[in-house]
């Protein structure tokens, strides 16, 4: 059986370095024998369909495919239509209400609980706002992403050890579920 999964490519194309350009990605994924293989934006996102493996399997063979290639260390989580669509049907912010730049998903390469953010105070980021999900933190940043200090707190590398952690805003998790659903 085939099913259509997003990759999604963390810290690729930012700032001049790790570059991994989209059609060369593209070429890469169809050579491991995927097939459908679009790419969306350059940020690191990619829709495919696959007959073999499973999320966990698909992205440790595209991190090493990456590697090879590339020259540097890529981490990837593979995620299906039924988990994105999830995502976004599950919201729990306003999101038809908010523009794009406002609302963001952390996807998790593993589920994290609550108390990994517990010394958060909630109180002093206001009115930004953090909610968990499954495998994801939805991130509500009325100013954008750039200006947030909450966003800035939630990407320390010890509230993320041991787990993949890479965000993208609304618009492009509305579009990867759109693009998976094809």
């Amino acid at each position: 059986m085939t099913t259509t999964y997003a990759a999604l490519l963390r810290g690729i194309n930012v700032g001049g370095s790790r570059k991994v350009p989209m059609a060369d990605l593209r070429t890469l994924m169809e050579g491991l024998g995927h097939d459908g293989v679009r790419s969306y934006l350059q940020s690191g996102q990619a829709v495919f369909t696959a007959d073999h493996g499973d999320e966990e399997s698909l992205a440790t063979e595209l991190t090493a495919a990456i590697e090879k290639r590339f020259g540097f260390p890529v981490d990837v989580i593979v995620r299906d239509h039924a988990y994105l669509k999830a995502i976004v049907d599950n919201c729990p912010f306003p999101a038809a209400e908010l523009e794009g730049k406002q609302l963001h998903v952390t996807y998790f390469s593993a589920p994290v609980d609550a108390d990994r953010f517990a010394e958060i105070d909630r109180t002093a980021h206001l009115p930004e706002e953090f909610r968990l999900g499954d495998r994801a933190l939805y991130l509500y940043a009325p100013n954008g992403l750039g200006r947030s200090k909450l966003a800035e707190y939630l990407s320390r590398p010890r509230l993320n050890k041991g787990v993949i952690a890479t965000s993208r805003n609304w618009n492009t998790a509305v579009k990867l579920v759109e693009m998976t659903g094809e």
